[in-house]
């Protein structure tokens, strides 16, 4: 931690009632993952290559260069320092900078790993790990990105040549946004309609090499490049997403990844041994890291906020002392503290969704699928819950900071620009809460048959008891208990699922009524996704956790998550009738005594994140709070305080000062 000169949050910091040490290793997840994460981020922030305050202020070719500068440059130093993979991995998220090196390791080397055979990950994942091929995952097209099946590309195999003819047929079939893709990768995992023998065998991936390895000039019939600049002053500007077309293409059979589906020389189409269902697992992993990503982002915002709130000082002086400290302001607490137990409840919930990867993937390989479902729609929601809390909590906690907050050098802005693609990237959220939504409607169909429903939906095996349980609740400390809140929150999401299940009932024909219930439908889904989160946080309180008072602040948190989110959505309790309005009353006000619970310790609380000056990215979420002075100096030194005279004076501002421009009289 960067820790130079005065510190002027250092009374903030003496007013933690918890050990701070602690609960950054309950935040990291592990001793292990703490340690790693500490070396890693100030490994990083020691090294002047990876700076990244001008960042927001360099045009895109500049920016692009430099981020290109530092790829490399981390690539070399993960090679000198000879670092283990998951060391490397650490490295390249504390450097902080999006870049084609993400792409790479995160989706073209799994895709092979998933979807390829042993001969095909032979061949390619060393050229891969040596980054003597770089590559990109290449699905999404101009008209196309949700619907998979909907994509147009096609792979249509030539059995005189032995050669699969990627072609693109239409303008919308042009790939578009795959990062790494514009600019920089030489190779890339392909998904397209396989045709074989005039017949259509689903989507499925081929490696296509896109770039000569020898001047990285595009081989024939490919057109690509990026697709332009994107929102926000650097943000994911660093990135070169792509678009890619394909004008037929051929390249050999055995580029196809063919672990599930194999295209013998005849063009026959056999399934393998392996379980279609696979890719279900992979798509568990994948979300779980974005979950991941969702709290360390939203607790980078909520850093900078907190911290800024207790620098900043407006209004209530008294006898000509010190302005009250905005954070001291209920409303700011009423704002910013359900943001801070929002993070430490992402986080939980991300670890339990690490150990529902582990779970499906030990069933998958014995064959047994009766989780997936569940399993599928559960990580797709949370993906869809936690991207768009987190995408609307960043610009929140930007308008908590006040007109500073909108500055660059307050980190908040790019934070905003470069984590919002989330809300959209693999699966839009809408959509992802549509399909939990149908779940969900399957399982409450299913009940009564014998069926069970299983994991995240067993609530609704006591179906009965909730739809008519009433709440016990009698005093606002009652609130404070587990078993009221995690029923209400139960009742809630079953009733709205009844709710739904009836209505479309209704219609004779059930897609029809799917259409027409779609808006219902998200909020049932957003209900159960909330209540996962708030079980998984309680659940994480029956843990043993180490530490003087840790236990007793994440106690706190969780009661104000789900506190929080009984009051922002009580109409929906209250319709329901999982609670009465005296109750909603009572939950309100034990929210707002939370909240002097967890004033002095907030400053500690963010603090346990442990992040770096140089990963944080923000003047006002300066460990130190030294923020005015610094705010002042990066004033000047943005490229338009250059000179003292602007350019332009001479044409533009000279005349209008000399009246030598002449104004036409109306």
């Amino acid at each position: 931690m960067e820790r130079q000169g005065v510190d002027h949050l250092a009374d903030e910091r003496s007013k933690a009632e918890f050990d701070v040490d602690a609960m950054k290793i309950v935040w990291a997840g592990s001793q292990h993952a703490f340690d790693l994460a500490d070396r890693m981020s100030k490994l990083v922030s020691a090294d002047p290559v990876f700076q990244k305050d001008s960042r927001t202020m360099l045009d895109r070719k500049d920016l692009f260069k430099t981020t290109l500068r530092k790829a490399a440059y981390a690539f070399k130093r993960i090679n000198e320092l000879n670092l283990t993979y998951e060391e490397a991995t650490k490295l390249r998220f504390f450097m902080d900078e999006s870049n084609y090196m993400s792409l790479h390791w995160a989706m073209f080397v799994p895709a092979i790993k998933g979807q390829g055979t042993e001969e095909q990950q032979e061949k390619w994942l060393p050229l891969a790990q040596r980054l003597q091929i770089i590559g990109c995952y290449a699905q999404t097209e101009l008209g196309h990105g949700s619907n998979i099946q909907g994509l147009e590309t096609t792979a249509t195999f030539d059995s005189n040549t032995d050669e699969f003819i990627i072609h693109s047929p239409t303008l919308t079939s042009s790939k578009w946004w795959p990062g790494g893709l514009g600019k920089v990768s030489t190779h890339a995992v392909v998904y397209a309609r396989l045709m074989t023998e005039g017949q259509y065998h689903g989507v499925h991936g081929f490696v296509v090499q896109l770039r000569s390895l020898e001047d990285h000039l595009p081989l024939p019939g490919i057109t690509v490049g990026d697709i332009g600049t994107k929102f926000g002053n650097g943000a994911y500007n660093t990135m070169d997403n792509g678009v890619l077309r394909f004008d037929h293409v051929r390249i050999p059979r055995n580029q196809m990844l063919m672990r599930v589906l194999q295209v013998s020389r005849e063009g026959k189409c056999t399934y393998s041994d392996v379980p279609r269902q696979l890719i279900y697992g992979t798509m568990v992993y994948v979300r779980q890291t974005i979950v991941t990503a969702a709290s360390t982002a939203l607790s980078r915002a909520v850093t900078i906020a907190t911290r800024y709130s207790c620098v900043r000082r407006q209004f209530g002086s008294q006898n000509g002392g010190p302005e009250t400290r905005v954070i001291d302001y209920k409303t700011q607490q009423n704002r910013l503290f359900p943001l801070l137990a929002s993070a430490y409840a992402f986080r939980f919930v991300a670890e339990w969704l690490e150990w529902l990867y582990s779970n499906v993937t030990d069933k998958l390989k014995a064959n047994n699928f009766s989780t997936l479902q569940e399993a599928h729609a559960c990580t797709s929601g949370l993906k869809s819950l936690t991207t768009s809390a987190t995408a609307d909590a960043i610009e929140e906690c930007r308008k908590l900071c006040g007109g500073h907050g909108y500055l660059c050098s307050s980190g908040l802005p790019e934070l905003f620009a470069v984590y919002v693609p989330a809300c959209t990237y693999e699966g839009d959220n809408t959509v992802l809460l549509l399909q939990v939504a149908r779940f969900l409607m399957k399982t409450v169909s299913q009940l009564g048959s014998g069926i069970q429903p299983v994991g995240t939906t067993a609530y609704m095996g006591r179906a009965k008891h909730l739809m008519k349980c009433c709440s016990t609740v009698e005093r606002a400390e009652d609130w404070l208990e587990p078993t009221p809140i995690l029923e209400a929150f139960e009742a809630r999401a079953m009733r709205m699922a009844a709710s739904c299940a009836q209505n479309m009932a209704i219609f004779s024909n059930p897609e029809k009524g799917f259409a027409e219930m779609s808006a219902d439908l998200a909020e049932v889904a957003v209900a159960h996704c909330q209540l996962i989160v708030v079980s998984k946080f309680i659940d994480k309180l029956k843990q043993e956790v180490p530490g003087k008072g840790v236990k007793r602040q994440l106690k706190f948190l969780c009661n104000i998550y789900a506190l929080s989110l009984l009051h922002k959505h009580q109409g929906e309790f209250l319709a329901t009738s999982s609670i009465t309005a005296e109750q909603a009353s009572l939950a309100t006000a034990q929210l707002r005594n939370l909240y002097s619970q967890v004033r002095p310790n907030a400053v500690a609380l963010v603090d346990s994140f442990n992040y770096t000056d140089h990963y944080l990215g923000s003047i006002l979420g300066r460990y130190d709070g030294n923020v005015y002075p610094k705010l002042y100096e990066a004033a000047w030194k943005d490229p338009l305080n250059d000179s003292a005279v602007p350019d332009g004076y001479v044409e533009y501002i000279k005349p209008l000062l000399e009246e030598t421009i002449h104004l036409s009289r109306l």
